[in-house]
């Protein structure tokens, strides 16, 4: 009885929604918190929630990973990039996403590794097994992630370091056939978070695409400093329009154009002669104007806690 009065009591607020006019506002609100961070945080360990079909963002970029994590794949005329890994139980969903969208898992090249935190480096390991491909992060977090050693994960495989192929610095570039990376060393998140710079196309059209490898302060105090330098030093690079973020939500709603997949649905919707969603260089500097606010309290609550103890 409680089952029914509980459907019948839904379905007359539904009614009651669609008699006012408000059922499709009510939709939108809901899918603006499907596609929030602290929703999509809530369902880390929601498996099949968290595999998401793969898309083509540009003509050379490709988001392969699961819904929390990105990982991306660059195409080359020599092979293919992957960015990141996610960990175990979504290496499966990543192989299958790279196939999905016609290339072949074994053509990886190159993992680059934004930072050594677990849910960016746990399936590299198996990744470099299947396909070769030379793994490359900067020395601190190489140190970081060889820590870590082996973790059993929930399925049948397991989270492990990768062995230490690459190790890049500030000012490198990794090419590969068409395609550079020029690497940045941008402390704060991790002490050896990787940004990179490089080239995506959309339609044969060029834009300058970064990916900020440490999406937010960690590490007490001397982090949150690091961070707000990194912050300063990225503002001052000039003429980026694509941000490539390493999660998903980043600059989600509220903030204009929301983050990957709020776009995504964009880019669905797009029409021949309209622009891509993700070229958005005001959007950008808007969320580098709230990140280094947001760093900049950080920082200040850290110090608060320090002189506490």
């Amino acid at each position: 009885m409680m089952n029914r009065v509980t459907t019948f009591a839904a379905a007359a607020f539904a009614a009651m929604l669609i008699v006012s006019g408000t059922a499709t506002a009510f939709a939108a609100e809901q899918r603006k918190e499907e596609l929030s961070e602290s929703y999509r945080g809530s369902q880390r360990d929601n498996v099949a929630y968290q595999k998401i079909a793969p898309f083509k963002m540009f003509d050379n970029l490709y988001y392969v990973g699961p819904g929390y994590v990105s990982v991306w794949l660059i195409p080359t005329s020599a092979g293919l990039i992957l960015v990141d890994t996610a960990q175990e139980p979504y290496v499966d969903h990543i192989i299958d996403s790279i196939k999905k969208e016609g290339f072949d898992p074994k053509d990886i090249k190159y993992i680059v590794l934004s930072h050594g935190h677990l849910d960016h480096f746990g399936g590299a390991a198996r990744i470099q097994q299947l396909s070769g491909a030379k793994v490359a992060a900067l020395d601190e977090d190489w140190k970081m992630m060889e820590q870590f050693g082996t973790k059993q994960g929930k399925g049948a495989w397991m989270d492990t370091a990768p062995k230490r192929d690459m190790v890049v610095k500030e000012g490198d570039v990794l090419t590969l056939g068409n395609t550079s990376l020029k690497i940045y060393k941008h402390p704060g998140h991790t002490p050896g978070s990787l940004s990179a710079e490089f080239t995506v196309y959309d339609n044969g059209t060029p834009h300058k695409a970064f990916l900020f490898g440490g999406p937010g302060p960690r590490n007490g105090a001397t982090g949150g400093a690091q961070f707000i330098e990194s912050m300063e030093r990225i503002s001052k690079i000039p003429g980026i329009e694509v941000a490539v973020n390493v999660h998903s939500w980043l600059t989600s709603y509220p903030y204009p154009g929301g983050g990957i997949l709020e776009r995504e649905i964009k880019l669905k919707a797009r029409k021949p002669g309209e622009p891509n969603p993700f070229v958005d260089a005001a959007a950008w500097q808007q969320w580098l104007k709230m990140a280094k606010d947001g760093a900049v309290k950080n920082l200040e609550d850290e110090k608060r806690k320090a002189a506490a103890k």
